[in-house]
């Protein structure tokens, strides 16, 4: 076989490709790129079937190409994939600065777009405007030293911010934790205690070995009786990537922090925007920072003051002062209190393929489309699952990956992410790919893998996003899918979904106890209803301390005085948060979301797609969740037309209105 990253069949070989693979074929398809947009570019009369067209064509190629890398660098990470994937990041920055400054590829696009002559349909015209918008914000009006000196930006920021991510995942693969007692795992899960049994006895080691991955903190700081291992996991959770006594100083991001956002500051002022939060609003459908932080503070208005209550309860509940250390674990305690019901005692009645098998079937009942698993599908590890998307014809539309377990080498967290973008351009059509990442409890001891409630919600999450990217019409790459979708609207499908998690119909959908099959008791399911609204108050004022402290850390800085993380943080929490943080947190050392990810200046997306999404369920809970009629306005409204409207004309066409706080409010029992 040729190099397989080049062999763009339907699917990537996932079987074949090695690091080795990786560097030759990134430049080859940059170099045939290239070649192919100066011969474009010589056309006497560009137009958008001969211009525009073709471009997307190009750019569609080179993400199938760099996608399975991508991936794999964040699923099965090792060190020669690691070395392979950051040696082409500077390459594939540069190319896409290149195209950004062409001034005369801006002309072309300009021309097209002006001519009252060329007849364009919306879309069209749609994927022009995002064009030319995203020329400028590249720098293509700079004069040559400033397009210069923003290109090595890019290149620098796009090597920082992988060095920040894999910093992250060193030093959680790095710590362990071995337990020599039984008695200091009291309280933790059995499913949990079996797996770190497991792990010591393959590493030759007497007693229990547990890791820093996302289950077994959850785990540990949600119901380990120990206080003292409580406060280990959670110093050791806090602190990744950090500077102290609980990790290697080679892994700490302070300095990359610094780096990262004086690089993004310097760079929006060369474009001609006063910090890096002005710039990314740039492209979402908040219009300036005074409209983002007056969102976030009327939240906070509603949204404090429940939580210091909740906090004051809390605390009354377990007698005495409470550290971080001890919020999720009392917290657990009292929703057993008070609603009778622990998320252990659920987890049985939850097993993946039970809650899969229900979520396909929502999916299907909203949207006429059917799923179904296909063997033989090339993957990464043995855990990794492929599902074919049927429309109502019964061809295949679609598809996704699915890699649910936790592991080493593997990112942390939960995602969705495209594998091959929809595509409809004269006779070249390619089918929407995803993968969905989650990193659940891996099936043990012959048991399936069984979820909590909130692993639940986190599926039906990540699904969502998976809709959005394979539901989509568009036909052009660059908007089709959660392309060219304002980043503070992405995850209205995403949390839009998790409304269905909580109907009791669908709860009988993806609940049966995994070894008798017998249904989630009535008496069971009342009271995991009436869990919904505990301290969300809590829930949402630490949402709302990420989201301004990443605004305001974009929004404030200044080249002399830094960035001012740890003074900027302390300032947000004292006036929103409610648990008390000891010094040694450092959760912003570890937050790729901002610092590797794509929501710098933009976390308060989720709060504020939130809003959108409750908004949206609502019209569905005034006729009925499955209505066909309101499916169908929702899926042709939003969820199948990517980026090729604006979104909030979008919304106000499937609303009728444009969106309300209060059904995220009545959601969370907050009263407005």
């Amino acid at each position: 076989m040729q190099n397989p990253l080049l062999d763009l069949g339907r699917l990537p070989h996932f079987d074949c490709i090695e690091a080795a693979h990786v560097a030759p074929a990134v430049l080859e398809t940059l170099a045939e790129n290239r070649a192919a947009l100066a011969r474009l570019l010589e056309q006497p009369a560009p137009a958008f079937a001969s211009l525009i067209e073709p471009m997307e064509q190009m750019q569609h190629r080179l993400m199938r190409v760099w996608s399975p890398v991508s991936h794999l660098n964040a699923v099965a990470n090792n060190e020669a994939m690691r070395v392979a994937y950051n040696t082409c990041l500077p390459l594939l920055t540069e190319y896409s600065t290149e195209i950004g400054q062409n001034e005369v590829l801006y002309r072309a696009y300009r021309s097209i777009a002006e001519d009252p002559a060329t007849l364009l349909d919306a879309t069209q015209r749609r994927l022009l405007e995002h064009a030319l918008r995203d020329f400028r914000l590249a720098g293509v009006g700079l004069p040559e030293d400033s397009k210069a000196r923003y290109k090595a930006i890019m290149q620098e920021l796009v090597t920082l911010q992988a060095r920040f991510e894999e910093n992250v995942l060193d030093c959680m693969n790095a710590w362990t934790k071995v337990v020599a007692a039984a008695d200091e795992l009291a309280g933790v899960p059995p499913h949990v205690i079996a797996r770190a049994r497991e792990s010591a006895a393959a590493r030759g080691i007497d007693g229990w070995l547990l890791t820093l991955d996302q289950p077994n903190y959850v785990a540990v700081i949600t119901h380990a009786d120990s206080e003292s291992l409580r406060r280990e996991f959670y110093e050791a959770w806090q602190t990744r990537a950090a500077p102290g006594s609980h990790h290697d100083a080679r892994w700490d991001n302070t300095a990359l922090i610094e780096a990262i956002v004086k690089l993004r500051h310097e760079a929006a002022g060369l474009i001609g925007y006063r910090s890096f939060a002005a710039l990314s609003l740039a492209t979402k459908m908040a219009k300036s920072g005074e409209e983002v932080l007056a969102f976030l503070s009327e939240l906070a208005e509603h949204c404090v003051p429940v939580a210091r209550r909740e906090f004051a309860e809390l605390a009354g509940f377990a007698g005495r002062p409470l550290n971080a250390w001890d919020i999720a674990y009392y917290s657990e305690r009292l929703q057993q209190q008070r609603h009778h019901i622990a998320d252990e005692e659920l987890r049985p009645y939850f097993p993946l393929p039970r809650v899969l098998a229900g979520l396909f079937r929502v999916a299907e009942r909203l949207y006429g489309i059917r799923i179904r698993e296909r063997a033989g599908i090339p993957v990464w590890h043995a855990d990794a699952r492929y599902f074919d998307v049927l429309d109502g014809t019964g061809q295949v539309a679609g598809g996704f990956y699915l890699d649910a377990f936790a592991r080493p080498n593997k990112r942390s967290g939960a995602w969705m992410d495209e594998c091959v973008g929809h595509k409809r351009i004269g006779g070249a059509i390619a089918a929407p790919v995803a993968y969905l990442v989650c990193n659940f409890s891996p099936p043990i001891g012959g048991r399936p893998s069984l979820l909590t409630h909130d692993e639940v919600l986190t599926l039906f999450h990540e699904f969502g996003h998976g809709l959005h990217h394979l539901l989509t019409t568009v036909p052009y790459p660059s908007l089709a899918g959660i392309n060219g979708v304002p980043w503070d609207a992405v995850e209205l499908p995403s949390q839009f979904m998790e409304n269905y998690a909580w109907s009791p119909e669908v709860l009988g959908w993806i609940s049966g106890h995994f070894e008798t099959g017998a249904a989630l008791p009535e008496e069971k399911l009342r009271r995991l209803l009436g869990t919904r609204a505990f301290l969300a108050g809590l829930q949402s004022v630490r949402q709302l301390e990420f989201a301004l402290f990443d605004f305001r850390l974009h929004s404030e800085f200044e080249p002399g005085r830094g960035a001012r993380a740890a003074e900027i943080i302390a300032e947000v929490r004292a006036r929103v948060a409610v648990v008390p943080h000891p010094p040694l947190n450092r959760f912003a050392n570890s937050f790729t979301h901002i610092f590797s990810g794509g929501y710098a200046a933009g976390y308060y997306s989720y709060k504020w797609a939130e809003v959108l999404a409750a908004d949206v369920f609502a019209a569905f809970e005034e006729s009925g969740i499955f209505t066909a009629e309101v499916a169908r306005r929702f899926l042709g409204s939003i969820l199948s037309r990517g980026g090729s409207r604006d979104a909030l004309e979008a919304f106000v066409e499937f609303r009728g209105r444009k969106p309300d706080i209060r059904p995220l409010l009545r959601q969370n029992g907050i009263a407005a």
